[in-house]
């Protein structure tokens, strides 16, 4: 039997509009993550440091995961968008800490963001399904 993809949490709302994409896509054993920028009460989180936003979008991603019956661990693979590469080092301190054993593979660039944000991540996961390994 052909699996389908499996869509993955509710549509994300920012400021009173649905976007059109998808929070998560579990496609056989690998789970794709939509790119996340900082969230606080459903509004994107422009104020902060570089660390505040960092862990904002972090812990969005680990729940996000978990819809999926995924863990940190899981993740394989992490793109990263910092707007200033001055936030580099302290980006990479908090990710240290959410990913301090075996990391995922990483790239990260600077870039213009849609939104007035520091960062944005996205990451992809695998996890075989119906197996805990």
């Amino acid at each position: 039997m052909v699996q389908k993809k499996q869509i993955l949490g509710g549509p994300i709302e920012i400021g009173g509009r649905v976007l059109t994409l998808s929070r998560a896509i579990r496609a056989g054993d690998f789970v794709f993550l939509t790119g996340q920028i900082p969230m606080r009460s459903g509004a994107p989180m422009t104020d902060g440091s570089i660390e505040d936003q960092t862990r904002a979008v972090l812990e969005d991603i680990t729940e996000t995961l978990a819809l999926a019956g995924c863990t940190r661990d899981d993740v394989v693979k992490a793109m990263v968008w910092l707007r200033d590469r001055t936030d580099f080092p302290g980006f990479n301190e908090i990710y240290g800490e959410y990913f301090p054993i075996e990391p995922p593979t990483r790239s990260a660039i600077v870039s213009d963001l849609l939104v007035d944000a520091r960062v944005e991540v996205e990451v992809m996961a695998y996890k075989p399904m119906g197996r805990d390994t």
